[in-house]
């Protein structure tokens, strides 16, 4: 049975949890985890890149010389892509890059990421993560006493307070339990969840 530690809001360890096994014990799938995040990255693209064709550029609509007799190659137009400010052969057009996953993929690549970062101790669990204001210095002295760097902040709910006094901390990043991003599981190296979150994950992803 996996296990993770238990912090208060002062930093300071007050015991250990049992995680699930379903989630958190499972035997990794990284190629199922390379496929998901490849999906994110695809997802994430904008896809607004153009660029003109030879029919599209302006100007060459004259034959710059004549066929015959000058000793230059044949050459019927000046925006044919082998000349300056000739169009572009096979030019990027706008689209899409984005497509779909089956759910148990994204599924199993959640659980495979999660129980990567228990097996590797790197999910602490902290007991009521609530802050009365928005204070960046103390989420910072908080992460620092429990050894924590580029992490992934899980909380029950939206919380603004906690978002708003971890965002401006690099590499830290927040979100809630329902919609956690695998991508940002691996990217980070350890999990800060909050011991509701965790609940929560564990009744949703079982």
């Amino acid at each position: 049975m996996p296990k993770a530690n238990v912090f208060n809001m002062a930093g300071q360890q007050v015991g250990e949890i049992e995680l699930s096994e379903a989630i958190f014990g499972i035997e990794p799938n990284q190629v199922v985890v390379h496929e998901v995040v490849k999906n994110h990255l695809a997802n994430c693209r904008q896809g607004t890149q153009s660029a003109l064709t030879r029919a599209e550029v302006s100007g060459g609509g004259k034959k710059p010389w004549r066929q015959k007799g000058t000793g230059h190659a044949r050459q019927g137009s000046t925006r044919a892509p082998q000349w300056t400010h000739g169009g572009i052969v096979f030019a990027p057009k706008p689209r899409d890059y984005s497509y779909s996953l089956n759910k148990k993929v994204k599924r199993l690549a959640l659980k495979s990421a999660l129980s990567d970062k228990a097996a590797n101790g790197n999910v602490v669990v902290v007991d009521g993560l609530k802050m009365d204001a928005i204070r960046t210095k103390t989420m910072k002295g908080l992460l620092d006493a429990m050894n924590v760097t580029k992490s992934v902040v899980i909380t029950a709910e939206q919380d603004e307070i906690i978002i708003k006094s971890a965002r401006n901390i690099p590499g830290v990043v927040t979100t809630t339990a329902k919609i956690l991003s695998v991508y940002d599981i691996v990217n980070a190296k350890q999990l800060v969840i909050d011991k509701a979150a965790l609940a929560i994950i564990e009744e949703v992803f079982a």
